[in-house]
């Protein structure tokens, strides 16, 4: 499978659009999961601090964990309207440094799929 760091929104200046984000974060990597890629999907780590509240978590180490995700995927997915985050400006910076493909739409994502798989039957067959 393809795996797929997806960038989005995470943050706000209230918790209903805080949850709002995480909400259509989480949708948009299901959606990936369903149509068969292999999503990494930052927002799932809110459960890290919903399910262990007392745990001394930091923004910091977030970030950390989730660039080290991104170092080893195939391609960036960012979803539409995210460029304004300054999380995803940091993660399409490391993309570009590390020459990781940055895609923004499920058309695009689905013919690099296509060519990423047939150079991958043909590096295997030679």
């Amino acid at each position: 499978m393809l795996k797929v760091y997806v960038a989005g929104k995470y943050s706000a200046d209230n918790v209903l659009d805080v949850l709002k984000n995480i909400g259509h974060g989480r949708k948009v990597c299901a959606d990936l999961f369903a149509l068969g890629f292999s999503p990494f999907c930052p927002w799932h780590d809110a459960d890290f601090i919903i399910h262990n509240p007392f745990h001394i978590f930091n923004t910091q180490s977030f970030r950390d964990y989730c660039l080290d995700w991104l170092k080893v995927s195939d391609v960036l997915y960012v979803i539409s309207g995210a460029t304004t985050s300054t999380g995803v400006l940091a993660e399409i910076n490391l993309a570009n440094e590390l020459n990781i493909p940055i895609i923004n739409n499920i058309i695009d994502l689905k013919a690099y799929r296509r060519n990423y798989e047939m150079d991958r039957c043909k590096n295997s067959i030679s």
